[in-house]
């Protein structure tokens, strides 16, 4: 009974005001050697009084995730199963913004933390957070350049810990749970050549390129010239590398550029995996204009984007995943995605939903990250693998419980050659 004496049940009190429940599904381990919560239940650890003060200054989402990226809480155990206890309870499991705590419950957690000496100004956030507002207009080319510079250059050789060798930062395509994760990212690039059906001698545009891995897999096994555009110098710097280290750099061309500002159309075939999330709502029509204005007639789109199926709810540029990985990202949803393709005049050809595809693919990259952990906190940051261990482990159960899609919607500028009457792929 004398661990019960300690802060760890008033921790579980004024976590249960923060989330909304009366009784935590948690087992709480605080500093002081004190436990609470069901036993049995998935552990957190409360590592410091710190974490209560950043909740009086924001009892919500963000603080929650400062608190872990910063250290002050940690979940030692299996992360997967923290989130699902407390993906099934309160604010959580409502999937609505946070609501404020009510002067009530504000009193009750400024109660708790005078007694448990955790009062003082707010902590400052943790580095790896990033307010892009201060970058401009929002989706203005200044702004989109660095909300794509704080995500993807972290450094090549963390992304190769986390993405394996196949360094395919999308969801895999998987015969099976027991398919690799490179075979499957192998399955998912000859999948996207195929819908575009292509052929030697193409030229064709790959959109948001990452590290060259779709432009490499074309040229190679299709015999087509590539040009792969990105916002991010790191992962430039090594699709090039990566083509004229297989002799490929006259088949390739890699640049840094928004793809507002290719003007060398026509292409035969566009590919665009996981770059629409970074377009917007308010520019997605845009988004869709321009690339059917690069097609030729009869070419070919692929788009392969994240929807959110999860119903109407804003943005909110204050919680966890703008402001720690996908700054002014938005995931739409299929519906608008496909209104913005087809009233940019492309014609819908297939339409092809990966979700389970993709918490597969997440729980992978998880694995590969805490198998890796000692090295990806050298290369960045603990704080910053604590962020890409939250993001991805929460993303995935996001996906497996059908809040989050991922589709592939193939579409052909009308013109040139007739649709195959089947899928020819």
């Amino acid at each position: 009974m004398a661990k019960n004496k300690g802060v760890a049940p008033r921790l579980a009190e004024a976590l249960g005001i923060i989330l909304g429940v009366d009784e935590i599904p948690l087992r709480l381990h605080a500093w002081d050697g004190s436990e609470a919560g069901p036993a049995g239940g998935p552990v957190i650890e409360f590592r410091s009084r710190r974490w209560l003060r950043r909740m009086l200054w924001c009892p919500n989402q963000l603080g929650l995730s400062r608190a872990y990226v910063a250290g002050d809480i940690d979940g030692p155990g299996d992360l997967f199963e923290s989130f699902s206890a407390l993906s099934s309870v309160g604010k959580f499991a409502e999937l609505k913004a946070f609501r404020p705590p009510t002067p009530g419950e504000r009193w009750k957690l400024l109660r708790t933390a005078v007694r448990v000496g955790a009062l003082g100004l707010p902590p400052a956030p943790p580095p790896e957070e990033m307010n892009v507002s201060k970058k401009g207009r929002l989706h203005s080319k200044k702004r989109d350049a660095a909300a794509v510079s704080h995500h993807y250059d972290v450094g090549n050789d963390f992304y190769a810990l986390v993405l394996g060798p196949s360094m395919v930062y999308s969801c895999a395509v998987w015969e099976d749970e027991r398919t690799g994760l490179d075979a499957a990212q192998e399955a998912k690039l000859d999948l996207v050549c195929r819908k575009l059906g292509l052929r030697e001698g193409m030229r064709v545009l790959d959109v948001g390129c990452g590290w060259g891995s779709f432009a490499l897999h074309a040229a190679q096994n299709y015999g087509v010239d590539v040009v792969g555009v990105t916002l991010s110098k790191e992962q430039a710097a090594s699709a090039r590398e990566r083509a004229d280290a297989v002799g490929l750099s006259d088949r390739i061309e890699i640049r840094v550029q928004d793809y507002r500002d290719i003007d060398d159309s026509p292409f035969d075939a566009i590919s665009s995996i996981g770059m629409a999330e970074h377009v917007g709502r308010e520019q997605i029509g845009h988004y869709a204009l321009k690339l059917h204005g690069l097609l030729r007639p009869g070419g070919r789109l692929l788009n392969h984007a994240i929807s959110w199926n999860a119903g109407e709810m804003p943005p909110d540029p204050d919680s966890f995943i703008p402001r720690y990985v996908f700054p002014d990202g938005e995931m739409l949803s299929l519906t608008i995605m496909m209104g913005a393709l087809e009233s940019a005049g492309l014609e819908v050809l297939d339409v092809e939903a990966l979700r389970r595809h993709y918490g597969l693919t997440l729980r992978a990259w998880v694995r590969n990250l805490e198998e890796n952990w000692d090295e990806a906190v050298r290369l960045t940051s603990e704080g910053r693998a604590r962020v890409w261990r939250l993001y991805m482990a929460s993303s995935a159960l996001g996906f497996e419980r059908g809040l989050n899609g991922v589709t592939q919607v193939l579409v052909q500028r009308p013109g040139g050659e007739e649709p195959p009457l089947r899928r020819d792929y």
